[in-house]
């Protein structure tokens, strides 16, 4: 019988406080268990936000953002199928919020939204290449999937920082944030699990090794942009045993 995600993230508290080793099942990544996904939408506070005629550039970060995330969200759906771990699964629905909050600004400034094409296609020429090239590199080993699943985040990440520097209206600049809070925490996921399954370190390859570190020592964020920190609240240090994002890793380890 499957065990629930506060039963699991339990006991590795408990192995890791008495033991101090870090073990995750019997080693292998697919044992953290599937959990419904409450993690970053995105779109969150964005609807009351004002009208303002989106620039060109604007208009060309919406259609390639859209695009980018279906490719993380179509990635992460073929690695779950290939590899069945939780995580893959978990983040995919996150994605598709996050595609569904940057569609809502197409809708509202009457613009045509790319990412219809079925899973694995893509109107813009270098995400088609950059997706076959990851779905290829994931489909080795369950190493080289959870690398990708955290390459994935890192040019999210880069992506949404230079976006964030030419966007200006209140509600696109709301989104995006929201999504590189999202993508931080999905990097912080993916290189979580890759320690504790005993594989190199996540290296940087857009962003720099820095930034990465950085991301990696910051506490998880939520929606509101608020960083879940540690006291000794008894209910807080509860609620750290848990998978609250549902990505498939307890929360206590991200931190």
């Amino acid at each position: 019988m499957k065990k629930s995600i506060t039963t699991i993230c339990t006991a590795l508290m408990i192995m890791i406080l008495s033991s101090g080793m870090a073990l995750a099942g019997n080693g292998r990544v697919g044992n953290f268990p599937k959990a419904v996904n409450h993690g970053i939408g995105g779109g969150d506070g964005v609807a009351v936000l004002a009208y303002e005629e989106p620039d060109a550039e604007e208009i060309a970060a919406l259609s390639y953002m859209v695009e980018e995330e279906k490719l993380a969200r179509d990635v992460y759906n073929a690695l779950y199928e290939t590899w069945s771990i939780p995580v893959f699964a978990n983040i995919a629905q996150a994605e598709q919020k996050h595609m569904d909050a940057i569609i809502s600004l197409l809708n509202k400034y009457g613009l045509e939204n790319p990412a219809l094409l079925a899973a694995g296609s893509f109107v813009n020429n270098d995400l088609q290449t950059l997706y076959n090239n990851l779905l290829a590199a994931g489909k080795i080993n369950e190493e080289e999937a959870l690398l990708v699943g955290a390459t994935i985040e890192d040019v999210d990440i880069f992506d949404l920082n230079h976006d964030l520097e030419l966007v200006d209206n209140a509600d696109i600049t709301k989104v995006f944030e929201n999504l590189r809070r999202g993508s931080e925490n999905h990097l912080r996921a993916f290189s979580a699990l890759l320690t504790l399954s005993g594989y190199a370190p996540y290296a940087a390859q857009f962003l720099t090794q820095d930034e990465i570190d950085e991301i990696l020592a910051a506490p998880r964020s939520n929606g509101n942009g608020r960083n879940n920190s540690v006291n000794s609240d008894f209910a807080t240090r509860q609620r750290r045993l848990i998978d609250a994002d549902g990505d498939g890793v307890c929360d206590f380890l991200q931190q």
